[in-house]
């Protein structure tokens, strides 16, 4: 790494400590495709991997005052996306068992037919799923659904942006709605057998 990259990674550290939202704008300019495609080598999903670069830029501006000047960036930030890398693994590990429960669960759990069991066994699997996000899609979820708040006010309590909050949210119904479908399609298959 040459002199010049050195001193602009000093200086982006230095400004995002203030909390310059331009410097942080820079690191993303200058970071972003180069990690995504680190993470897509590991994962081999393209969505997974942009999510994974995501977090870590919402843990960079989060934790941005405590970011010393003397770290060498672009290695943080590769060992960062490393380790998100490692998490989506572990994601994906625990709905792969999450579903081997529901192969081994729902045989048993449908066998009456009384529409009341059937909706209390999907309220069952929406709490698992919502139980599996990550802790802060969980949190923002819960926060939204459970106590009605806003973005603005999901934001205020977690300290986070409302951008963030949304991207949360999306993320959430989308994985929610991903997951579903497939307890859906098992509760008709075994339902129709």
């Amino acid at each position: 790494m040459d002199t010049q990259t050195l001193h602009n990674d000093y200086e982006l550290l230095q400004r995002l400590a203030v909390g310059d939202e331009y410097a942080f704008a820079a690191l993303f300019a200058q970071y972003h495709d180069a990690l995504v495609a680190f993470a897509y080598k590991r994962l081999h999903d393209e969505e997974d991997a942009r999510d994974a670069v995501q977090d870590v830029f919402i843990r960079v501006w989060n934790n941005r005052t405590a970011l010393r000047s003397e770290t060498n960036l672009s290695s943080y930030l590769y060992r960062a996306v490393f380790n998100s890398v490692l998490n989506v693994f572990k994601q994906r590990a625990i709905r792969t068992e999450h579903l081997q429960s529901f192969r081994e669960i729902l045989p048993h759990a449908i066998e009456g037919t009384d529409h009341g069991i059937r909706e209390q066994d999907m309220a069952a699997i929406i709490t698992m799923e919502v139980a599996a996000l990550p802790p802060k899609m969980r949190e923002a979820f819960e926060l939204r659904w459970r106590d009605g708040l806003s973005n603005r006010e999901i934001a205020a309590r977690m300290g986070l942006s409302e951008q963030t909050v949304e991207t949360h949210m999306k993320r959430t119904l989308r994985v929610l709605r991903q997951r579903l479908t497939v307890a859906v399609g098992l509760f008709a298959l075994i339902a129709g057998s």
